[in-house]
């Protein structure tokens, strides 16, 4: 086949036509498409003839939101812009599923489809209604808004279950319980603890499963939960579950280790060694060691267990410990020695007083110690009487180390006191401290030495000041004397300076001189001083507080009284 004669043909699906084949093809296609497109706008015309039936609207589907399992609810949906005289047919559908039909409805003139339902678990979810023109399949299907129904199955038979299996633990472990239900959805749940909410924590976490990270012996209890799941605001159900009891187990604590000493029939001793644990749940297993072997072991229903073992006084017979053990846990207490030793040494017996509003002593307090001993049993003695607890007027009160007496100071509590002490084991040997007379007028009566101290301090006191005030006497009058001195030394200095300055008017010129008619002489000897009497008072005035005795003051005074008496011829001529 030549290249021209390829060139006129058509491709076609199964091979090749020559060109006049094709355009017959094309000729027939075209005749096709007119007359598809005729009968297309018959139909048009024929549809348009009827009003609204061209295009039909989107249908509205009405009904509950909620819904109560096993009962029947009524659907609705319309075309609100539908025609009478169009039927319709309206069919439910849950969204996204149209292989099974939920209902359907023919409406024949217009009117609203019903669909009645019985409501099942399944219709939860979302629903849609379908509208189509019934013998015509020109005019499209239109497809509600979606409709969520909310299907309650009511509550109950509210259990809990303890995941764990057990019932008891002890504390530090988990715990995880959940609440199961017989039938209900859309369910909230509550826990409760003997009948009280479970407080929300990050420890406790409330849902269907609670579960609590450690667990410590308060939260032992009742454990309920409340399942609750509501229909609307005003139909609530729920389901209460039977209590759950939950025990928690204490740990046991570290032991301590007590021992007494008793007697045998036979003379010898022995120590009942006693292991104490002040927290554990029973039972606990309580076991005695040496350093060197272990004695003993024993399980109880309590918390402390007793061991029997040989002892001999005055003897360090080692170190003991007791271990404790329940659950996964084992403790181990403090080594104790295991020395026994027997009273002895001396018996000392003090008191301190208590005093009153008027400084009177209403109440003592008696201590009573031995010098050693382990188990020390002390007794008190009122003019040979025992004191045994508590009376009118007295409280004993025994102590490890000491015995101590409460006494309350009147005429029912003066005589004769005094304390002895014996091994708590063994009686045989008793010593006592010495004895005491007590009575309120001795104990308020000053002593004799006190009373001495007293007075002697008074009239010491008394002399002391009688003294100071005879020396200051003393020292103030010989102040007087040197005061007049040194006044009429500066009467003289005075005087003297007053001759000097005027030496050529003369002594009776001078303007600062009065002079009486009666006395026209003046003694110059009285006031006559030259310039080493000026340096004698000026030695007198800066020097007076350095001179140490009016001995002294006295003799520098006689001094310069005899510096003038030689001065005083000199000026006379």
């Amino acid at each position: 086949m030549s290249a021209s004669s390829v060139k006129n043909k058509l491709p076609v699906k199964w091979g090749f036509l020559d060109k006049e084949e094709g355009e017959k093809m094309t000729t027939l296609r075209t005749t096709v498409v007119v007359l598809l497109g005729a009968s297309v706008l018959a139909a048009s015309v024929q549809g348009a003839s009827v009003p609204g039936a061209s295009v039909l609207g989107r249908p509205l589907l009405y009904g509950p939101s909620t819904a109560l399992q096993k009962t029947v609810e009524e659907f609705q949906c319309e075309v609100e812009s539908s025609s009478k005289e169009v039927s319709i047919l309206y069919q439910l559908f849950r969204e996204g599923d149209r292989s099974k039909t939920l209902g359907f409805y023919s409406a024949l003139s217009g009117e609203m489809a019903n669909f009645p339902l019985f409501i099942t678990a399944s219709y939860e979810g979302y629903m849609v209604c379908v509208a189509s023109v019934q013998n015509n399949t020109v005019i499209q299907p239109t497809v509600s808004e979606r409709h969520h129904l909310r299907v309650v199955d009511p509550v109950n038979g509210a259990e809990v279950v303890v995941q764990s299996g057990s019932v008891e633990f002890y504390e530090g472990k988990p715990l995880s319980l959940r609440c199961n239900i017989t039938k209900g959805n859309h369910v909230s749940y509550q826990w409760l603890v003997d009948g009280k909410p479970l407080p929300l924590s990050p420890l406790h976490n409330q849902t269907q499963e609670l579960f609590i990270d450690s667990m410590v012996p308060q939260d032992s209890g009742e454990y309920t939960c409340v399942a609750t799941n509501q229909l609307n605001f005003t139909k609530i159900y729920s389901s209460r579950s039977t209590a759950k009891v939950i025990k928690v187990k204490e740990l046991v604590s570290e032991p301590d280790l007590l021992f007494l000493v008793l007697k045998e029939r036979d003379g010898t001793y022995f120590a009942l060694v006693t292991c104490q644990s002040l927290k554990g749940t029973p039972p606990i297993t309580f076991s005695l060691y040496s350093r060197s072997e272990f004695i003993s072991t024993e399980t109880v229903d309590e918390r402390f267990a007793r061991f029997s073992i040989p002892v001999v006084l005055d003897l360090h017979m080692g170190f003991l410990q007791c271990q404790a053990e329940n659950g996964d846990r084992v403790v181990y207490g403090q080594w104790t020695a295991m020395h026994v030793v027997s009273v002895g040494g001396a018996v000392t017996m003090h008191y301190d007083t208590d005093v009153g509003e008027n400084f009177s002593i209403v109440g003592l307090r008696f201590y009573c110690s031995v010098e050693r001993g382990t188990f020390p049993q002390y007794r008190w003695f009122l003019n040979g009487t025992v004191l045994e607890g508590r009376g009118d007027f007295y409280w004993v009160e025994n102590q490890p180390e000491q015995s101590i007496l409460l006494l309350s100071v009147g005429r029912s509590s003066a005589g004769t006191y005094h304390c002895d002490v014996s091994n708590s084991f063994d009686g045989t040997t008793v010593i006592s401290s010495e004895e005491r007379y007590i009575d309120k007028e001795v104990l308020n009566h000053l002593p004799t030495m006190v009373v001495a101290v007293v007075f002697g301090c008074f009239l010491f006191l008394v002399t002391l000041v009688t003294t100071c005030c005879f020396i200051g006497l003393l020292y103030r009058k010989r102040q007087c004397l040197v005061e007049k001195s040194t006044l009429d030394l500066k009467l003289g200095l005075e005087m003297h300076n007053i001759m000097v300055s005027d030496e050529d008017e003369g002594f009776l010129g001078h303007p600062c001189i009065m002079v009486a008619e009666d006395d026209n002489e003046v003694d110059e000897e009285e006031y006559m001083e030259d310039e080493g009497m000026v340096r004698a008072a000026r030695i007198i005035d800066s020097d007076q507080e350095e001179v140490e005795s009016t001995d002294e003051w006295l003799q520098l005074q006689q001094e310069l009284k005899k510096t003038l008496e030689d001065e005083i011829p000199e000026k006379s001529f």
